[in-house]
């Protein structure tokens, strides 16, 4: 039986290919975003509580109340806005979903999408599906800026929507206050929504404020947040997130929500309803990665790679080209096989797969871990 496919282009993620082969070659695994230390122990014990307590059933299909106000807490908190924890948030199996499900409420075939490469992986396979079209443009080399006047041009009649990912996979780039200022007169009096990815919201650094679209009523009637439980608490595989929008777009939102999952974890919905009053949590933990950020890029010095500074995220992109001409994933391979350390290509991110030399490591791991990897890269490049 033939089946005709719906995305004839696609094959196994770089994430699962560079995973496996890290663990062919006994890696250390710096290329998947995911850490290697424990979460906090209070956290679990709050999971293995609601489950004595016997919340093992189905949870709300918009998710447990009580996990919905605590968001509404946090977002008045942080970004003194307003948010109604009843019509415009919705508790999901983690980020990715939530941005397929936001794609999926307002596209319609022929619809045109903007995407700023290097994108996270999941963007353009998720406007394909709806029948949309994405539109690449890509970040300005080596800061990964916004180029804005390439977007005017770009926005046209079948522009439904605009991705925006801050602090960003891959770079850790982050949006500046005039960014926003330039997304506000850009999609003033039009119809186009914005998809904003913030997932790693709480992972900020050097003092910089998170430009949430949040914090901007303009934006935020028009936005789709998407957040992460899994990147804030160090707990990835939970795969728990959730979206808050405007109640017109989160009805639309929940109709799709509703046929696709239903509902998601109730124990650990309990447990970080209880957790999220712990703010400190949250608020100390852009400092506590950017200790390991730190760390690691003093750990680099004297291997030949070179940092492009990330001000946010789980990642830290590096240049090679002191090191190697060759193509980024055959150079990527060989680090893997010769020095068995394991990362991400960057041209992975654009859908022309294109080579700036530079790779993406995870540095949201041990301090153990980190120096090993260091030191692993300075025995090869050496020997190179």
């Amino acid at each position: 039986m033939q089946i005709q496919s719906k995305l004839p282009q696609v094959g196994t993620t770089i994430f699962t290919v560079m995973s496996q082969l890290a663990n062919t070659h006994h890696a250390i695994n710096l290329g998947q975003g995911f850490p290697d230390f424990m979460m906090d122990e209070v956290l679990v014990e709050a999971v293995n509580q609601a489950m004595k307590n016997g919340f093992n059933q189905y949870a709300h299909t918009n998710g447990v109340p009580a996990l919905r106000e605590a968001i509404a807490e946090k977002v008045l908190y942080l970004y003194h806005t307003h948010i109604n924890a009843e019509t415009s948030i919705t508790i999901t199996p983690g980020g990715t979903y939530a941005i397929y499900t936001a794609l999926t409420t307002i596209l319609q075939p022929g619809d045109e999408v903007i995407v700023f490469e290097p994108a996270y992986d999941s963007y353009v396979p998720n406007i394909i599906l709806n029948g949309a079209k994405p539109v690449f443009i890509a970040l300005q080399y080596p800061n990964y800026a916004i180029p804005w006047n390439e977007v005017a041009d770009k926005i046209n009649n079948k522009t439904k929507a605009i991705i925006i990912n801050s602090p960003h996979n891959p770079t850790g780039a982050i949006l500046s206050e005039q960014d926003i200022q330039h997304l506000r007169n850009l999609i003033a009096n039009t119809p186009i929504n914005i998809i904003s990815d913030e997932v790693y919201e709480h992972l900020i650094f050097d003092g910089i404020m998170h430009q949430s679209m949040l914090r901007y009523p303009d934006l935020m009637e028009r936005s789709f947040v998407i957040a992460s439980f899994g990147k804030t608490y160090h707990c990835t595989g939970w795969k728990l997130g959730y979206c808050i929008a405007a109640e017109p777009l989160m009805k639309e939102f929940r109709k799709v929500h509703q046929f696709n999952c239903f509902s998601c974890d109730t124990p650990k919905q309990i447990a970080l309803a209880q957790y999220l009053q712990l703010k400190d949590k949250y608020l100390e933990l852009g400092h506590f990665i950017q200790q390991k950020r730190d760390y690691f890029r003093n750990l680099m010095q004297g291997t030949g790679f070179e940092y492009i500074p990330s001000h946010g995220s789980y990642f830290e992109c590096f240049s090679y080209t002191k090191l190697s001409d060759k193509p980024d994933d055959v150079f990527a391979t060989t680090l893997v096989k010769e020095a068995g350390i394991a990362t991400i290509p960057v041209s992975a991110f654009y859908h022309n797969k294109t080579d700036e030399k530079v790779l993406r490591f995870c540095f949201a791991k041990k301090e153990a871990t980190l120096l090993e990897a260091a030191q692993r890269l300075q025995h090869f490049t050496k020997k190179g």
